[in-house]
């Protein structure tokens, strides 16, 4: 088993390496440049279209609302790797790695954007009247019959990575959680019992379990609602914490911007803890950790994209496009800035898990930092549950029809319990494997279809012009 664990590390390490990632950032390029910066010179207009009344509006078919449609798609994305993931890119990247983590979230809004456009446009109504759209959608009706087994090898990988890295990875999180909040000490590394740990993750399973399928027992409409509450709830209590933090060290600031700039270009020297970073580092943990929190390219967020009610492409599409501008620019941004202005980055990878944490800690007065880093992991856990739910729902009933999708909740729910109460190292690299390599179909989708969404944009702002 320790062999195969290795070699498993081995083949996640190669997905999730510089093949994939200039794919990625390619991609995001040639998209910005075919759309001439759309995600600069309409994101004002996506902000007003999803927190105005376009977003709550019931124009056209659909399911939920624009606004929906993207706290749906935020209840995925804004997660554990808005806390962990940052700390984890700053540990090992230095503060370097927040320029890059800018970069490819400046670049995969143009991506989130075709996706959203071409979600919509392919999408198709099930037999339950449902609407269903999504990678595998566009590739089969996009690119054509000839395409479909790449539709297949998306909805495959993405029906099982759901389950890792949208299910049981985050329960299992929920339950770390729990123990540190209750102050149990988790279960021991080498196999030895805790009786209290054990008792408490069968607990935290159960009611987890239930919650989660009182919600998805509902469908879209039921996900949606429940994320339209939680999602702006738990981004706005995390971020207040932050900028407590970064307001508390205003002094130090600019030189944490200087040091985000300037190490973005020549390398992190070693400090404190730190082992030290070059600019390669600084770039790869930057790009891998913000696609990982924004998910933009990997084909996730347009399955909910094309549940919304809308008659326009377009509209949905910068909608869209706002979901990795408030996921990375904003949450990572408040996140990365409280690492660093409080210093907590120079203590080194070891500790990476721990580092957003101490921040809070350093940052905020008594237990209160360690409770609002609790209540955060705990919260966007619980919506990563919700939207990745869907997400695996819809792979599915593409491989296999309406008659999955009851079952596929029932399995759903009864995964959360098992990652409450299991040890998840295997599991989470094979669904990180898989998450790299759902993006894979999902970008030679986009680049072949390029020329549809550059049509569709332009077709949409000249009626309005």
């Amino acid at each position: 088993m320790e062999d195969f664990e290795k070699a498993l590390a081995a083949i996640n390490d190669f997905v999730w390496g510089l093949p994939l990632l200039a794919l990625l950032v390619g991609t995001g390029i040639y998209l910005t440049v075919r759309l001439k910066l759309i995600q600069l010179f309409r994101l004002g207009t996506g902000l007003k279209f999803a927190f105005g009344k376009t977003g709550r509006s019931h124009r056209g078919e659909g399911d939920v609302t624009h606004f929906q449609s993207l706290m749906t798609a935020l209840a995925a994305t804004i997660g554990t790797g808005n806390i962990v993931g940052v700390a984890t890119a700053v540990a090992a990247g230095g503060p370097g790695a927040l320029f890059w983590m800018w970069t490819i979230a400046f670049l995969g809004m143009a991506t989130k954007y075709a996706e959203g456009l071409l979600a919509v446009k392919y999408r198709v109504k099930d037999k339950r009247g449902k609407m269903q759209g999504g990678p595998m959608y566009y590739i089969e009706r996009g690119m054509g019959e000839n395409w479909k087994w790449l539709a297949v090898a998306f909805a495959i990988f993405g029906s099982v990575a759901a389950f890792g890295i949208g299910n049981m990875v985050q329960a299992n999180s929920v339950a770390q959680n729990v123990l540190s909040l209750r102050d149990i000490p988790a279960l021991l590394a080498d196999g030895g019992d805790n009786p209290a740990a054990e008792s408490s993750n069968r607990l935290t399973g159960i009611v987890l379990a239930l919650l989660t399928g009182l919600v998805i027992l509902g469908g879209i409409k039921s996900i949606a609602r429940t994320a339209s509450i939680l999602v702006p709830f738990m981004a706005v209590f995390y971020m207040a914490g932050c900028l407590f933090i970064i307001l508390r060290f205003a002094g130090e600031i600019p030189h944490a911007f200087a040091e985000i700039f300037s190490r973005a270009f020549t390398g992190t020297a070693a400090v404190g803890g730190f082992a030290g970073s070059t600019v390669a580092l600084a770039i790869r943990m930057g790009v891998a950790r913000g696609v990982f929190s924004n998910e933009s390219g990997l084909g996730s967020a347009p399955i909910a994209a094309a549940a919304a009610r809308t008659d326009e492409p377009a509209e949905q599409a910068i909608v869209s496009m706002t979901g990795t501008f408030l996921d990375s620019i904003v949450v990572c941004t408040l996140t990365g800035l409280a690492l660093v202005v409080t210093g907590v980055w120079t203590e080194g990878k070891d500790v990476a898990a721990a580092m957003t944490q101490n921040a809070f800690g350093k940052g905020l007065p008594g237990q209160s930092g360690g409770i609002i880093v609790g209540i955060g992991v705990l919260t966007f856990a619980y919506s990563t549950l919700l939207g990745w739910a869907y997400y695996g729902e819809r792979c599915t009933e593409y491989l296999l029809g309406t008659k999955a999708i009851v079952p596929y909740r029932v399995f759903w729910v009864v995964a959360v319990y098992l990652g409450c109460v299991g040890s998840l190292k295997l599991v989470w690299n094979i669904a990180d494997t898989l998450n790299a390599l759902m993006a894979v179909p999902n970008l030679i989708a986009l680049i072949a279809l390029t020329g549809v969404v550059v049509s569709e944009t332009r077709k949409y702002w000249a009626a309005k012009s």
